[in-house]
């Protein structure tokens, strides 16, 4: 069983924001694996070495981090119809935050898919270009109504 095979992790414990900060950190480690190509495990290690590690929730991190990088085809393959171009044409930045928010919805049931698509939607802003954070809310928002219809119906 891989580790992508888990559910997420519940810490009772974890401090306040920690989900956020583990989104924040999976999102630079997913970065790095785009442009180098290493394996997770070693991503994983490099940024347990970061100072703001210890302000996340490092269970959800390692989900999130070796989720997607094991499932990135999957990933990719839901995300296709609602994209304008191919994947790999996408900025990194963009490319990781989809696959995040996608790995969210399609994997971590657990998370309402409103929070998946505006955490991915801050990191964009924060981190992605000007209008990044447009392109990922509308792509996300499109892959929930598909994959967590249940969920958008109650609307």
């Amino acid at each position: 069983m891989s580790r992508a095979d888990v559910t997420a992790p519940r810490s009772e414990s974890a401090p306040r924001g920690s989900r956020r900060r583990s989104r924040e950190l999976a999102l630079q480690a997913l970065y790095q694996w785009l442009l180098s190509g290493d394996e997770a495990d070693v991503i994983c290690r490099q940024a347990a070495e970061q100072n703001e590690y210890a302000r996340a929730d490092a269970d959800y991190f390692e989900f999130l981090a070796h989720g997607v990088i094991e499932r990135a085809g999957e990933l990719r393959a839901a995300l296709q119809p609602f994209l304008d171009r191919p994947a790999h044409q996408l900025s990194p930045i963009e490319h990781a935050l989809l696959l995040l928010g996608a790995y969210e919805l399609l994997h971590a049931p657990e998370v309402p898919y409103r929070v998946a698509i505006n955490e991915a939607v801050e990191l964009a802003k924060a981190y992605g270009g000007t209008d990044g954070h447009k392109y990922v809310n509308g792509v996300l928002d499109k892959l929930a109504a598909q994959v967590r219809q249940k969920e958008t119906r109650k609307l």
